[in-house]
């Protein structure tokens, strides 16, 4: 508990201390803003020292970042030429930005301990109100850092997970705005129409969060696409991005995790072909 409570802000969120009133009520306020727009935020969270670990972290491993422009679907898939030029699977856009890979997070990291807290897991599973829930296992993507210097963009996309954890830990100077669709698709349904109003400018669907450093955000990535605005002025955007799942055997695909990570290992081709909800990747 002692790593713990160096990280998060326990005393005015005692995610330890399940049976108390303050935790419940937490809790049900959390489920709250997630059933009502499949999001939520937590202010000042996490600790400012552990913010700036955190921060120096990053900054110490800035030559092991993956850098990528490239341009990519909100799927993270190859183009098919099969379907309709109009489909959102064939509507790429040029993606500049960074990730230091979960791989690449020093061994006493803050955000290995964080990712790796029951006390965390707890807390999240109870706040989505999914059991089981598991930390995710992809070695890559289940918590890294994301990076994105003035001038990058993090255009429309979902995620190759249920569920991601965000903490802010340095704010752009303009920009870098997170904006969301909430539950664009489901597992049942994957929207294509919508999808492609919103990549085409429709602004109906769209929320925006603009997060501050320690804030915790909760967000139903698989099911929600989401965006982060370009970076402007002279100070460059870090997040961390812990996250979960509903399926232990879950990973990104191995086209995902190039594209998004720079590289896939064995794990990502051993369970190419498990199908967990049938939505594209």
């Amino acid at each position: 508990m002692t790593k713990l409570e160096n990280i998060i802000d326990l005393n005015a969120y005692p995610i330890h201390e399940t049976q108390s009133l303050k935790y419940k009520e937490l809790v049900n306020k959390t489920k709250k803003e997630l059933d009502r727009i499949g999001c939520c935020v937590i202010p000042n969270f996490i600790r400012e020292e552990s913010i700036n670990r955190m921060k120096q972290e990053a900054e110490r491993n800035l030559n092991k970042v993956h850098w990528t422009k490239d341009k990519h679907n909100p799927y993270f898939t190859k183009d098919d030429e099969t379907l309709p030029k109009d489909h959102p699977k064939r509507i790429f856009t040029v993606r500049e930005s960074g990730y230091l890979n979960s791989d690449d997070l020093e061994e006493d990291s803050d955000l290995n301990h964080l990712h790796y807290s029951d006390e965390m897991l707890k807390f999240v599973s109870d706040c989505l109100d999914v059991y089981p829930l598991y930390k995710w296992a992809d070695p890559l993507g289940k918590n890294p850092y994301s990076i994105m210097h003035p001038g990058h963009y993090f255009p429309w996309h979902f995620d190759g997970n249920e569920f991601t954890l965000s903490l802010l830990v340095q704010k752009a100077e303009k920009g870098g705005i997170f904006e969301y669709s909430p539950e664009l698709r489901s597992k049942d349904n994957e929207n294509y129409e919508n999808v492609t109003k919103v990549l085409r400018g429709d602004r109906n669907p769209v929320k925006s969060l603009d997060l501050d450093p320690g804030d915790l955000q909760i967000f139903k990535g698989r099911f929600s696409m989401h965006r982060v605005t370009k970076i402007e002025g002279n100070r460059s955007r870090y997040i961390a991005l812990p996250c979960y799942v509903k399926d232990p055997y879950r990973v990104n695909k191995p086209e995902h995790s190039k594209q998004v990570y720079g590289k896939a290992m064995p794990i990502h081709y051993e369970r190419e072909n498990i199908e967990v909800d049938g939505l594209s990747d």
